[in-house]
């Protein structure tokens, strides 16, 4: 998996008449050094906007396809969920509410991302004004094909692989988000504010999948006898 980090969860236990068990997901962690590296092999390209928010952001790719400028703050720094694009099996684009009411969120940003977000904004109004479309509309899609209708989820993920191949790796453009959660958790982030961030139901399902990278913490002795000098 050229190089990146991967970690297979132990299957959970399952009821004794369940005769069939399910495979474990792998999850794919870039390390610092690969997320540089495709940042700066896909810089000045198409691709680099959506690839640089996904990483700060750790939004789904849907989330990411249905953002509108309107639920952008570049100013304040943050954005809004408030949908996910879904491709159907018959090629038609449906955008979705949540599922979970933790999924509709707001994600803070880094300056640098609201960064690549101004530029992006720009190159966006004048590609429309070259063409004749006119200034976006507030509610116009962030990532938007060249007409401002919806990209295909599907046909992101086929140009990232594609573009991916260029820099030796292999892994897959939900390995972002996975990436960006890894790097809170060995920022020593608590998990509730991680599971928010990401939009999980609930921290369970955020340790579910990332409890083997939170480090045990065993000051609890040493805390509680801060805490209790002088009481007896």
């Amino acid at each position: 998996m050229s190089g990146a980090l991967i970690y297979k969860p132990p299957p959970a236990a399952s009821p004794v008449t369940r005769s069939v068990t399910q495979k474990p997901k792998l999850i794919e962690i870039l390390t610092p050094t690969q997320a540089q590296t495709v940042l700066e092999t896909l810089r000045d390209k198409p691709l680099y906007p959506v690839v640089a928010l996904a990483l700060a952001s750790g939004l789904r790719r849907g989330e990411i396809l249905a953002l509108r400028w309107s639920d952008v703050d570049l100013d304040g720094g943050a954005l809004r969920v408030e949908q996910a694009l879904e491709e159907t099996t018959r090629g038609g684009l449906v955008f979705k509410s949540p599922k979970t009411r933790h999924g509709r969120r707001t994600v803070t940003l880094p300056p640098s991302t609201v960064a690549v977000l101004r530029e992006h904004w720009k190159a966006q109004q004048e590609q429309r004004l070259f063409l004749g479309l006119g200034r976006a509309e507030p509610s116009a899609l962030v990532f938007a094909d060249w007409d401002g209708s919806a990209r295909s989820p599907r046909a992101l993920t086929h140009q990232w692989s594609k573009t991916i191949k260029t820099a030796g790796l292999k892994e897959t453009f939900h390995s972002l988000r996975h990436t960006h959660a890894s790097t809170l958790i060995a920022s020593g982030l608590d998990v509730l504010t991680i599971s928010r961030r990401l939009g999980h139901g609930s921290p369970a399902i955020t340790l579910g999948v990332y409890g083997h990278l939170f480090k045990p913490d065993d000051r609890a002795a040493a805390i509680m006898e801060a805490a209790l000098k002088g009481v007896e």
